[in-house]
């Protein structure tokens, strides 16, 4: 098969999963790992070279074990944050990181970081032993972990950049980022990437100064003038945001954003905020009549947990706001969780 253009195309091939679905003595995602036990029959079938198939070896054995890891810790908000591993302790920034970090575990988060020194040690400085997770990368010269993480079990060692950058975005409900290098610069615009195109359920994303710092704003400059002026990306991509040379401003836009706003999640074609406290008719009418613009079709909704959700117990009590979101405007969408919020 080919595409438009005459690109050679291989097709997914589907998997018969009914069976294990059908069968109630099944544990629930034994339909899963029936797929991945077939995916490594057909790795052998095509013959994959060993230099293959030890990425992929390697790249799900990290997984698991982090995954494993961080499950414990599932039900506890977590911050990201990003950083420079160079920050001496001296540095105005590692300041602000400890600041920050101290403010999150003040009200309970968990700070998530890439476990060495700089920006990443002065967050888990901070929070303090209790409240610190790491993910260290294995490097062909030393990364030693900080000593505040070091030992701790909430410490995962990774070989793979993109198996620790996934755990480091998937497994937080906010992320921070103090000026930092190439790393930092990858990391923040992946994360805006992903939040731009729908890849990543919205979280708050700070992009956190020293004070009086001209890093992060010396970066919008040239958002607004390269990527905005050329019409690369549009005015709203700019709330998916919030540029900062203060941690209180930083704690408070993550605190702020699940003040009301729980979380969400796609049931069929229905976009669902789970929300802390129901809204008032007036806040739904004026939702309906400022954000028409971001449905597909239909009316936004507020309703209780839908039957789909069943495998949510923990949050059937919570009141949603469902609608059929068109999936591009993310920008509008967080605008809408911010009213949703105020």
């Amino acid at each position: 098969m080919t595409d438009t253009i005459g690109r050679h195309i291989v097709p997914e091939e589907p998997l018969d999963i009914s069976d294990s679905r059908r069968d109630s003595s099944h544990r629930p995602n034994d339909d899963l790992i029936r797929i991945i036990k077939e995916v490594a029959d057909k790795l052998a079938a095509d013959e994959a070279t060993r230099g293959d198939l030890k990425i992929i070896s390697r790249a799900l054995r990290e997984l698991r074990h982090a995954f494993k890891v961080f499950t414990a810790y599932r039900d506890r908000r977590k911050v990201t944050i990003f950083g420079s591993a160079r920050t001496a302790p001296d540095a105005a920034a590692y300041q602000q990181a400890v600041r920050l970090g101290r403010a999150m575990a003040e009200h309970d988060w968990m700070v998530v970081t890439g476990a060495a020194r700089g920006i990443m040690e002065a967050g888990h400085q901070g929070a303090g032993r209790a409240h610190a997770m790491g993910l260290n990368i294995l490097l062909p010269f030393e990364q030693v972990s900080n000593s505040i993480i070091r030992g701790d079990p909430k410490l995962v060692y990774m070989k793979y950049f993109f198996t620790r950058k996934l755990m480091l975005v998937k497994e937080c409900d906010a992320v921070v980022c103090l000026p930092g290098g190439f790393g930092t610069i990858d990391e923040a615009m992946e994360l805006l990437t992903l939040l731009q195109t729908g890849k990543r359920d919205l979280i708050p994303l700070v992009l956190l100064d020293e004070p009086g710092g001209d890093y992060w704003r010396s970066f919008q400059a040239f958002i607004d003038k390269q990527l905005l002026g050329r019409g690369m990306i549009c005015e709203q991509d700019l709330r998916l945001y919030k540029v900062a040379d203060d941690h209180h401003t930083a704690a408070a836009e993550i605190l702020g954003f699940f003040r009301v706003y729980h979380s969400m999640r796609y049931v069929r074609e229905r976009l669902v905020f789970r929300l802390l406290q129901p809204l008032s008719q007036s806040q739904l009418d004026e939702i309906n009549q400022r954000f028409a613009d971001i449905l597909e079709e239909g009316r936004f909704e507020q309703t209780g947990a839908l039957p789909d959700e069943a495998d949510e117990p923990d949050l059937a009590i919570l009141p949603r706001l469902a609608f059929t979101f068109n999936r591009r405007d993310h920008g509008r969408l967080r605008q809408l969780i911010d009213l949703v919020n105020r």
